[in-house]
């Protein structure tokens, strides 16, 4: 079973209070059952791991009841989600890191996020890396535009140009790995 680290809930708890305020979280929770309404209920841990499921669940909430269901918002949202992880030094180190540099942290990180999902990052040295997530099952598409958003904001951040940033193989192929291609100018 693929889970995902308190971290992240409580990154988007907090990005959707911001945004929408208290009452629209409640109105998502709502919507919830089971572990997830569970989960979100209660209070999140940053250090435990949670049901990748209730996760996909909850995201799902969110875009029907603020988005008209339009899972696109999904990347704008995460690009603000990183954007404001990137604060202090860390926006310092994605700023004076290459593309190659920032994709290879991205990655590293997205790895002590997930529990059960796979991230093999392969670069070269050209402006393009071929990212692999292995153990996402069909079920959790939607979270391929919050990676999308995390990928694009970060190398705009680090002053990369003509960012690209797509599934070649998206997750909800279902196949034994999504691919996300990356490539900037």
């Amino acid at each position: 079973m693929a889970e995902i680290k308190g971290t992240a809930l409580i990154d988007t708890i907090k990005a959707i209070k911001a945004r929408a305020g208290e009452q629209e979280f409640s109105k998502i929770v709502q919507q919830l059952d089971g572990e997830a309404k569970r989960i979100f209920e209660s209070r999140v841990s940053p250090s435990s791991w949670y049901s990748l499921d209730a996760f996909v669940q909850f995201l799902e909430a969110d875009i029907r009841e603020t988005a008209n269901g339009d899972r696109e918002v999904l990347i704008a949202r995460s690009e603000k989600v990183i954007e404001a992880q990137l604060t202090g030094i860390y926006k310092i180190f994605v700023k004076l890191g290459s593309p190659a540099f920032v994709i290879k942290r991205i990655s590293a990180v997205h790895a002590t996020y997930f529990n059960g999902i796979h991230i093999i990052a392969e670069l070269d040295d050209s402006n393009q890396a071929i990212i692999k997530y292995v153990g996402f099952q069909i079920r959790h598409e939607i979270m391929g535009y919050a990676i999308l958003g995390f990928y694009r904001k970060a190398l705009q951040i680090s002053g990369a140009k003509q960012v690209e940033v797509r599934f070649t193989i998206p997750i909800s192929a279902g196949g034994e790995y999504a691919e996300l291609k990356i490539t900037w100018g």
